[in-house]
């Protein structure tokens, strides 16, 4: 573990391709512009499909840009080293990713009408019942998951609830109504589009699409940043994939942890 991740203020990151140098200078030194969009959840809680999602709605429907172009280069990811560089060069409008915990994001945020899109799904890591224990039991430690505790994330990126600037959408909510949603999306960005603009958004940010689609579905990676030997980045596109998983007293030992952190927070999920 020592050699393949470090500690940053109290948040995991991975060694390859990150560094406390660079994450201190994101944090502090990074400048945010007020035509920046964000998008911003937890490790596999749906960052791609709405950056696919985003990136189709710039274009209208038109799937060109997500068949040409990589996902990390249309957004890339502001505090890796590799997603940094690209970010200081990207012309302006930018959209730009990130897993970052509120308090490690820019401070120049504070200063600017940059829009943020926040995500509110537990994360999946594909763990199963193993990283279920891991994440549930250890989730009010910050060193022992990458990125820090869900509920540090979700807590602290929620404090910006209602602000104009920030919209947030879970991954429940893009799945029962993906139209609504778009439209949503779209209303909250400024950029109305057609129905028939719309329709063309949903059918190209599909699973099914996305996971065809060579630019979306990290079959370009390098070997070094994905073990493709073990399997796919995209795997199912569903909800509830927990429960083929997690055993009855997983499932209690997580809502007893759900309760005694989000208790005061005021907010609902679907799964409730």
């Amino acid at each position: 573990m020592a050699r393949e991740y470090f500690t940053h203020k109290g948040v995991l990151f991975p060694c390859l391709d990150y560094s406390p140098e660079k994450l201190s200078y994101v944090e502090n030194e990074f400048q945010v512009r007020d035509d920046d969009i964000f998008n911003i959840a937890y490790l596999k809680s749906g960052t791609n499909w709405m950056l696919e999602i985003l990136s189709l709605i710039r274009c209208d429907g038109d799937p060109g840009w997500v068949r040409s172009v990589l996902n990390w280069e249309r957004a890339p990811w502001v505090e890796s080293q590799l997603g940094l560089e690209a970010a200081l060069k990207y012309p302006p409008p930018r959209l730009l990713c990130s897993h970052l915990p509120v308090q490690l994001f820019p401070k120049s945020l504070q200063r600017s009408k940059a829009k943020v899109r926040g995500g509110r799904s537990p994360a999946d890591q594909g763990g199963g019942a193993g990283w279920c224990q891991l994440w549930s039991h250890r989730a009010a430690l910050p060193c022992t998951v990458p990125y820090g505790s869900w509920f540090d994330h979700v807590t602290g990126w929620m404090g910006l609830k209602g602000n104009e600037n920030f919209f947030s959408i879970t991954y429940e909510e893009l799945q029962q109504d993906p139209w609504g949603s778009v439209r949503r999306i779209c209303h909250f960005l400024g950029k109305e589009l057609s129905e028939e603009q719309v329709a063309a958004v949903v059918e190209n940010a599909s699973f099914q699409s996305m996971k065809g689609n060579k630019m979306s579905n990290y079959s370009q990676q390098r070997d070094e940043f994905m073990d493709h030997q073990n399997g796919e980045f995209l795997r199912k596109g569903i909800c509830g994939d927990w429960r083929n998983h997690l055993s009855e007293a997983q499932s209690q030992r997580f809502d007893t942890v759900y309760r005694e952190r989000m208790q005061g927070l005021g907010m609902t999920f679907p799964w409730d």
